[in-house]
């Protein structure tokens, strides 16, 4: 198997490359939270212990983050300073990371060390994977992937039961980008296989798109015209069972 999701955990694995992927920490989230009236405990020391333990299982040697490492946009808060460098001091100590940056990750190098890689909005390629945050168009050299990984929409499925009691839970997205439509938007010939699976938040404070309730746009460029069709994307939950998709989902509403 190519790639692997990590069972109960928004964290997949790329057995091949040894690489795990995670996305949306939004390290200093909690501060916000505390200015309206909400006291949460800094969460770096919980996600360090979760990367610790899925670095040590899948024996990882590449972490790649696709975005929104910190929380505050614009500008960069005294907390994400102080919580941000505890975090990544230790992380590279024992594996390599390289971030994708999101559009909360503004003056994201003023707060981690200097040996992490960063890269562009826009992606970065390694071999047959490419790695994005989706809320600006991927890299053109992208489009020549095989396998494509993003973050940003936050995708979330509700259940309720007769009683009308409700559970929401995170999910995965699998699906694949038109080619047709690729090929006539980044002017190219040929295309990889261009499968993509959305992550969902490793923060799990986080709020998301519950995407069997919402009849909002889908935020991101991909899912203009079509070129990524969630009627025709899988959803799958954190511990692996298949939902189908949201058409399937709303049927049963």
């Amino acid at each position: 198997m190519t790639i692997k999701f990590l069972t109960d955990y928004p964290a997949l694995f790329i057995p091949d490359k040894k690489i795990l992927v995670v996305a949306e920490l939004h390290i200093g989230l909690e501060y916000e939270l505390y200015k309206s009236g909400i006291v949460i405990s800094p969460q770096v020391e919980k996600f360090q212990k979760i990367l610790n333990n899925l670095i040590k299982t899948t024996k990882a040697k590449v972490l790649v983050i696709i975005g929104d490492t910190k929380h505050e946009v614009p500008g960069i808060s005294f907390r994400e300073l102080k919580e941000i460098p505890k975090l990544f001091s230790h992380l590279v100590e024992i594996i390599d990371v390289i971030i994708v940056k999101g559009n909360h990750d503004t003056f994201l190098e003023d707060a981690i060390p200097t040996e992490i890689k960063t890269y562009s909005s826009r992606g970065l390629k390694i071999e047959k994977y490419g790695f994005f945050h989706g809320h600006a168009w991927p890299s053109k050299k992208l489009m020549d992937c095989d396998h494509l990984f993003m973050a940003h929409l936050h995708p979330l499925i509700e259940f309720k039961d007769k009683l009308g009691h409700r559970s929401i839970q995170q999910v995965w997205i699998k699906s694949a980008l038109d080619k047709e439509l690729i090929k006539n938007k980044y002017k190219v010939e040929k295309t990889g296989r261009l499968e993509i699976t959305i992550l969902p938040t490793f923060n799990k404070l986080l709020g998301g798109l519950i995407l069997n309730k919402t009849e909002e746009e889908l935020h991101g460029p991909l899912f203009s015209n079509k070129i990524l069709d969630m009627d025709k994307s899988n959803l799958y939950l954190l511990d692996g069972t298949l939902l189908g998709t949201i058409k399937d989902l709303k049927k049963f509403e």
